[in-house]
């Protein structure tokens, strides 16, 4: 199925619904939520998925798995997905937050045919057996850390999302307490404790993460230089230890 609105065949008795979906560039699906599991793979362009409690971003030939019944919402940057929308009693081992995945060449292959199937497909045949083992195959997939937490105060989690939208090296914990009339001591214990990081450790990871998306179209030593990195070598060591991957995983061929 191609650009149909889950809404319209979530009521089918098939555990998995395939469906294909273009957008256009710079496209947001606001704050939502499916009852079904849903895997989320991105066949171009880059998505950056939001939740309460973090940000995960999805490179071209990656997806999220995102657990039922879980608000968020997804900026799509010129994004062409394929869905499955899961019930929920078909993946009791789903994981219970967002989590960014490498995409196998197989299930690639599995994904592209599966959005061809009509609504209602023949469970007894191919389309079954396809539906089957794209399950076999998600379970088996390698997550990748591309994610950063946001806090639950909805003060530190503004300072996160708007740091997120802009991130400058050049800020400051001095600069984040005095924002929010505290102590720069406080204001550290109170991050630390709601997101496991302290600010500064925090801040290069947003900015590492933000670096995703810049590499479609910017080259390494021009991302570097834009996040404020002295060198591409010092960018991408600090990219390698973050993301287990360097940046030039993430450009466009």
């Amino acid at each position: 199925m191609k650009n149909v609105s889950l809404a319209e065949v979530d009521h089918l008795s098939r555990a998995v619904l395939p469906i294909g979906t273009d957008y256009p560039p710079g496209h947001l699906l606001d704050w939502h939520e499916h009852r079904r599991a849903q895997f989320l793979y991105g066949a171009t362009g880059v998505m950056i998925v939001e939740t309460r409690d973090g940000t995960w971003t999805v490179p071209t030939d990656r997806a999220v798995l995102i657990p039922p019944a879980i608000r968020h919402r997804v900026r799509m940057l010129d994004v062409s997905t394929r869905s499955l929308y899961i019930e929920p009693d078909a993946v009791p081992w789903w994981p219970a937050a967002c989590t960014v995945a490498d995409v196998t060449p197989l299930l690639r292959e599995l994904l592209l045919a599966a959005v061809a199937f009509p609504a209602e497909y023949d469970l007894a045949g191919r389309e079954g057996g396809i539906a089957t083992l794209l399950l076999h195959e998600i379970a088996a997939l390698t997550p990748l850390p591309l994610h950063v937490a946001l806090p639950a105060s909805a003060d530190l989690a503004a300072l996160c999302r708007a740091y997120l939208a802009a991130p400058d090296a050049g800020v400051t914990n001095t600069e984040w307490a005095a924002h929010l009339s505290t102590s720069e001591r406080a204001f550290t214990r109170r991050f630390r404790r709601e997101t496991g990081l302290s600010p500064a450790v925090w801040r290069t990871r947003a900015r590492l993460l933000a670096a995703v998306p810049l590499l479609r179209a910017a080259t390494v030593t021009e991302v570097a230089a834009r996040l404020g990195y002295a060198s591409p070598a010092a960018f991408t060591t600090a990219f390698t230890r973050a993301f287990g991957r360097p940046p030039s995983r993430f450009s466009r061929p």
